[in-house]
């Protein structure tokens, strides 16, 4: 791999595979990339193995980085390598994606925030630059001996880079040239030349000032009154000679060693409790700027306790906090949810809701229109749980329009796995990992 390719590179694992489920993927930029690939193959033969390909589970390990998606496939006793070319947009059409973006103001402030918004792909039209893609744009390289182009293999992997979009959207930017983190610096760096130019310009505007101090400097230059006396006292300043500095204060004193946590509690939690408060401050405060989203309102006792129960690296942080907390029979359950979905998984366990009608007759059409092949399994649906008839498995819709999956424990439900936006994908992925 060349060093413009490893600029960047992040690896995914396989995808297990599936029974049923669309092969496309659902959110926005995941259907717009997969259109697009359809777009740019046309041929139906090719992109309906594909489809079949990408859910059979034998594709390994993705690695995207700038212009390059690549897998190992494994195709019977024979393994090929999979890749897929995209151009990357050069320093120019980036400049001018972030340009229009800046002209925007709901698309700036979400790029800020970290998200990838939909009207993105607009500002992308407005610049003439190309995000999904194109014709002459994609292309595909495999080793297999498939006659066409494109290979079922190489269709395969598309439909799963789509897969990848459905939980990380800035791939598609990666896949271009910038990761999310440079595509936010670059965009800051427009609005601040931006801020600058319109501070300049005001200044121009309405300050004359600058035109009264060449004046004074001309009427100076040639001994006219009014002109040495404003600035007498500055060329004494600087005709004064240097005057050392201070010598340097001597160190303090290395502080002594300390095993012992600051505040004598064992797993001190004092070091996370400070970057916590530091991160909330940050994001108040860019917030307030104008560069982030509203951050969520802080946590109840409750909420918290589960929270450092299940992010703390020390082991024995849960154990204390089990000794001290209102509800320590639920903790083990509650560090589970938190672990698959933070907050809003936790909200899910604890806190059933009656979805609309509406929301129910969509779920279950989507869920029909989802599985293909085998015939749905029998379910019973409870509020927001939708329970495998006899199978000691659920499902529970979110109010943030996820699924969350659960298994029967000893007559428990408990978290069994990180959300998903679709129900049928969250259906197959719960039965494949039965």
């Amino acid at each position: 791999m060349s060093g413009a390719q490893e600029r960047g590179a992040r690896g995914f694992p396989a995808f297990a595979a599936r029974r049923g489920g669309r092969a496309r993927g659902q959110s926005f930029w995941a259907r717009a990339w997969a259109e697009a690939v359809e777009d740019v193959w046309p041929e139906e033969e090719p992109l309906k193995k594909g489809r079949s390909f990408a859910r059979t589970g034998r594709i390994g390990p993705i690695t995207v980085s700038p212009g390059r998606v690549a897998a190992e496939v494994y195709g019977g006793e024979e393994t090929y390598t999979t890749v897929l070319t995209l151009q990357e947009l050069d320093a120019d059409e980036w400049d001018l994606l972030w340009e229009r973006t800046a002209d925007r103001p709901a698309e700036t402030e979400a790029v800020l925030a970290g998200e990838l918004p939909e009207d993105l792909l607009e500002a992308a039209e407005d610049a003439r630059v190309r995000l999904l893609p194109g014709y002459g744009d994609l292309d595909a390289d495999c080793d297999c001996d498939t006659l066409g182009h494109p290979c079922p293999h190489a269709t395969a992997l598309c439909y799963q880079v789509s897969w990848l979009l459905e939980t990380d959207p800035w791939l598609l930017a990666l896949i271009r040239g910038r990761d999310a983190e440079e595509a936010v610096e670059e965009l800051k760096s427009v609005l601040l030349l931006r801020a600058m130019t319109a501070t300049a310009d005001d200044s121009d505007d309405g300050d004359d000032s600058g035109d009264d101090y060449d004046d004074v400097e001309d009427a100076d230059a040639v001994g006219e009154p009014g002109g040495e006396e404003p600035y007498a006292a500055q060329r004494e300043a600087y005709a004064r000679p240097a005057v050392p500095l201070p010598a340097l204060p001597p160190l303090p004193e290395k502080p002594a060693s300390r095993d012992e946590p600051v505040t004598g509690i064992e797993a001190d939690p004092l070091d996370r409790l400070v970057a916590d408060a530091a991160q909330r401050a940050r994001d108040l405060l860019a917030y307030v700027c104008g560069l982030g989203a509203a951050p969520p309102p802080p946590l109840d006792e409750w909420q918290d306790t589960v929270r450092l129960a299940a992010t703390h690296p020390d082991p024995r942080v849960p154990e204390r906090l089990r000794g001290h907390c209102a509800r320590p029979a639920e903790l083990d359950r509650a560090v589970a949810a938190w672990r698959t979905g933070g907050r809003a998984a936790l909200e899910v366990l604890e806190h059933p809701w009656t979805p609309s009608g509406l929301q129910i007759a969509r779920a279950r059409t989507e869920l029909a229109a989802g599985w293909e092949g085998d015939e749905l399994p029998a379910i019973t649906v409870d509020a927001n749980h939708w329970t495998l008839t006899g199978r000691g498995m659920q499902l529970r819709q979110g109010r943030d329009g996820r699924w969350y999956p659960y298994r029967e424990r000893a007559g428990t439900w408990w978290p069994a796995g990180p959300p998903a936006g679709d129900v049928a994908e969250a259906l197959a992925e719960l039965l494949q990992t039965h």
